[in-house]
């Protein structure tokens, strides 16, 4: 570059520093992309194109503010990398930081994205409040050994060029400029710096929703910068709720969970429940809440790889929904979901995580005269989920590590079959009737099989690629999941040769899904690079000796309608006071409706009906009306059904509005007023 001759030494290196860190951000924005990219529904040439030239864009704001000290003081005589030693000892001690924090951002996003197929963003921090099993999880996982390796050879690598090129343009010939013109040259190296940190000729600079420009939502994921991206979720706090939108949606919401006394000045949802689908009196309940249980995984969907035999002989011969929908991705978000009938709208970690909301009414509460049982296989300190729990189930029996006599299998505790044999056993010396939930978390990194499987066989015979053509992305997971369903199995059999079991109904389905390539056995739309519904569709299937005639419902119904359906079978009258409704009630049939929520500070909201999906973002933008079962579930509808789309945004709107505000107002004491 010879013109970088006339300029001063400073500008050399800026220059020559930004294009290198630029290149070198491009490198691993492509590497992201071969890495993540799904095959089977590649990005178009011009959403490829836009994506690296946004993303390109922000990685050069990113290489602008890394150097902009160094531009702004090391013109100063004695802060000159160039002329003195210890200026530029100094300046290599803060480029090289800054260099390794960038670095780690960058591997903590590629796993993250590995781990939930999202981009790294402020509610990771969630992990830190479980440093330690976070830590094992991660040791267990992940090749940390190479990674840090690999970590400090990179920084190694800076530090050496990075001083080399201080070194060669100290050697070179300086230019000498008078005043007038080196003032100039400042403020036109200033402007040049502001215009490429700006990075758009508008009124408004370049923005993390700029990234947002395309339905299809991995060129989205491609053009963030991690780090970048990080600090735009950062700024926004814990969500709060307009009071004045609560009550503008409150006649539709009111409405739409049948509220017979009505008052939009109190806000009142208060409705008192009489159970229209009795199938036993004072039934025990066993629900079980599966980790990572994803509809398009299991047999139920018609898997040929059949990973879930006993599970799919448990929905033959109970009652199944194929058509249940977690509001989000997430076990916490989940277990708070399940407790309080109400999405987890909390935008700063989770709500179990918030000591200001996890005071909330449950249905749970109505089981008067229940024992209450809760296992999980770890640390019930796990996402705050033991505050929760404690004011949502009375006089609570939680069996957590350290309550079994089983060994501890990894960082997620006992393994799950251990867990369903402790659960048995404590559940036989239980006094009728109880009410448990058995949280599994095996499903998951590292899928660890323990060596006491109770004749489960891991298959061997399969590749990776075998698998992914099914949803697996690898045959670990497969194997994890088979076991699984095996462990349910033994549990089962377990059951049947207990005395709770014939007057006991077993209630099952996932916690949430996962975004993967999803096969050519479930609707194309189920895929990550589609609409992404493989993420939040899981089974939901009760089973019991009460039944005597299997049904599988097609209707949409949501997590947060799972207690009120359970209250129902079981013949308790219940307050409900938040968004769940009775999958049974038929009242309500002509407007079942799933509510979704993807995670950010400006979240990705919308509404699974029976044909639609309605989707937006929180202030509006990208809105779209999509076809579930489409051929091509990215093309927008919403100019042909403009009354579709009107419905389903007011409906969103009103769920997300109100599940801002409920819990602010779900209190225990007030919902025995």
């Amino acid at each position: 570059m010879p013109f970088l001759k006339k300029l001063p030494k400073l500008f050399r290196f800026i220059t020559l520093f930004i294009v290198a860190l630029g290149a070198l951000l491009t490198l691993m924005r492509l590497a992201f992309y071969f890495a993540y990219n799904d095959p089977e529904s590649p990005l178009i040439i011009s959403d490829l194109a836009q994506s690296l030239w946004i993303g390109m864009r922000f990685d050069l704001r990113m290489a602008v503010l890394m150097v902009l000290p160094l531009f702004l003081l090391g013109g100063i005589k004695w802060l000159s990398p160039f002329r003195y030693t210890a200026a530029r000892i100094g300046w290599m001690v803060y480029l090289s930081a800054l260099f390794t924090l960038f670095t780690l951002f960058y591997i903590f996003d590629f796993g993250h994205y590995a781990y939930l197929n999202t981009r790294l963003d402020f509610t990771a921090l969630r992990f830190l409040e479980n440093a330690a099993i976070s830590a094992q999880m991660v040791w267990e996982s992940y090749p940390v050994i190479t990674i840090l390796a690999a970590l400090f050879a990179s920084v190694a690598l800076f530090i050496y060029f990075t001083n080399r090129l201080f070194i060669s343009i100290a050697k070179q010939d300086d230019v000498a400029y008078a005043w007038p013109k080196l003032v100039m040259i400042a403020i036109g190296g200033f402007l040049v710096m502001a215009v490429a940190g700006y990075s758009k000729l508008s009124q408004y600079p370049l923005r993390w929703s700029d990234a947002t420009f395309s339905k299809h939502p991995f060129a989205t994921q491609l053009a963030y910068n991690p780090m970048h991206y990080f600090f735009d979720t950062w700024k926004n706090g814990r969500v709060s709720y307009d009071i004045e939108r609560v009550r503008s949606y409150y006649p539709l919401m009111a409405d739409y969970l049948g509220v017979e006394d009505q008052n939009a000045t109190s806000l009142n949802f208060h409705r008192a429940i009489t159970p229209t689908h009795q199938i036993a009196d004072k039934p025990n309940i066993v629900v079980v809440i599966l980790e990572s249980f994803a509809s398009y995984k299991s047999s139920v969907s018609g898997n040929p790889i059949d990973p879930s035999p006993n599970f799919n002989e448990l929905a033959q011969n109970g009652i199944y929904f194929k058509n249940y929908f977690t509001p989000a991705t997430g076990t916490a978000r989940s277990i708070y979901c399940t407790l309080t009938s109400l999405p987890d709208v909390e935008l700063q970690g989770t709500s179990s995580r918030n000591p200001l909301i996890v005071n909330q009414h449950s249905i749970a509460h109505d089981f008067k005269g229940y024992e209450k049982y809760y296992f999980i296989g770890g640390s019930a300190s796990w996402g705050n989920i033991r505050g929760m729990l404690n004011q949502s189930l009375d006089n609570l029996h939680l069996y957590e590590e350290g309550s079994y006599v089983s060994p501890r299998t990894d960082v997620w505790g006992i393994s799950d079959i251990d867990l369903f044999i402790e659960a048995n056993a404590a559940l036989q010396q239980a006094k009728e009737p109880f009410f448990s939930i058995i949280q599994t978390s095996g499903n998951h990194r590292p899928y660890t099989i323990p060596d006491n499987h109770y004749g489960f066989k891991v298959r061997t015979d399969v590749s990776d690629a075998d698998v992914q053509k099914y949803g697996f992305a690898s045959v670990d997971e497969y194997n994890s999941f088979r076991f699984m369903d095996h462990s349910i199995g033994h549990f089962m059999r377990l059951a049947k040769e207990s005395p709770y079991y014939k007057n006991t109904i077993f209630v099952f389905w996932g916690d949430h899904g996962i975004s993967a390539s999803t096969g050519q056995h479930v609707p194309k739309g189920e895929g990550r690079s589609q609409l992404d519904t493989g993420a939040l569709r899981v089974p939901f299937v009760i089973y019991s000796p009460f039944i005597k005639e299997p049904k599988v419902y097609n209707k949409v119904v949501s997590e947060v309608d799972a207690l009120p359906t359970i209250a129902s079978l079981a013949g308790v009258s219940y307050t409900a006071t938040t968004l769940g409704r009775d999958m049974f009630d038929t009242r309500f049939d002509d407007k079942r409706y799933a509510f979704s929520i993807t995670h950010s500070s400006n979240p990705l909201i919308g509404l699974i009906g029976e044909k639609y999906y309605y989707k937006t973002r929180a202030d509006g933008t990208n809105e779209g009306l999509y076809e579930l079962y489409s051929d091509e579930p990215l093309v927008d509808h919403s100019k042909e059904h403009p009354e579709v789309t009107q419905k389903m945004k007011d409906l969103t709107y009103g769920i997300y509005n109100t599940a801002q505000y409920m819990p602010h107002f779900n209190k225990r004491e007030d919902a025995s007023k």
